[in-house]
């Protein structure tokens, strides 16, 4: 049964392998989100990358460059490209799946409150070799004209302290309850209910 929105941690997999996952579940009409893009990771060392990204760069429209191709360096739009390429965006189907994904750099607001996961088919400590090189799509975007790799950081950083303290206080909560059930007088109370089949 289709979750109602799969919410995805981009941290630690990698790039194309996420992607293909990503497609495959946007086709199956499956709402995805994406976060922390700028973490993802792409096989092959960063001067290469870079490299690559150079010779994409003299990629335009021979008649009118203003009307294409654009070049996106943000690691949302950086990954959001790559899974657009895996997906038959030009028929109905593929057009509507690609409303359904959504790609963030960093955790905002109502996804930091909820669950993630990963997708072990895609995380590098299973699919990369530990010699091989490999790129953090963050830096790779930082160096090639993306200039909101600090506030991101100073953002993320807040959302740690903030999830720390709550999770202390989310502990204390706990500990606290499980004192309370071993007093007397609440088993005394649950002995009772226990009667009448609460």
């Amino acid at each position: 049964m289709f979750e109602k929105e799969l919410l995805i941690d981009g941290k630690g997999h990698m790039l194309g392998r996420l992607a293909s996952v990503v497609a495959h579940e946007l086709l199956r009409g499956q709402r995805v989100v994406v976060v922390r893009a700028e973490s993802i990771l792409k096989s092959g060392h960063i001067y290469k990358n870079k490299l690559l990204f150079g010779e994409y760069l003299n990629k335009a429209k021979n008649t009118n460059p203003r009307r294409g191709a654009f070049h996106f360096r943000s690691p949302a739009m950086y990954f959001g490209k790559a899974v657009r390429g895996m997906i038959p965006r030009k028929t109905a189907r593929g057009n509507i799946a690609l409303g359904h994904l959504k790609v963030f750099n960093g955790i905002p607001y109502p996804y930091d409150m909820k669950k993630r996961m990963v997708i072990p088919d895609a995380l590098k400590v299973l699919r990369l070799r530990q010699h091989r090189k490999y790129t953090v799509l963050g830096e790779l975007c930082g160096q090639i004209g993306w200039c909101k790799e600090d506030l991101v950081k100073t953002l993320e950083e807040k959302r740690k302290e903030k999830s720390a303290k709550y999770h202390e206080m989310k502990q204390k909560k706990v500990d606290a309850r499980s004192k309370a059930n071993q007093s007397k007088e609440v088993q005394k109370i649950n002995t009772e209910l226990a009667k009448y089949g609460f």
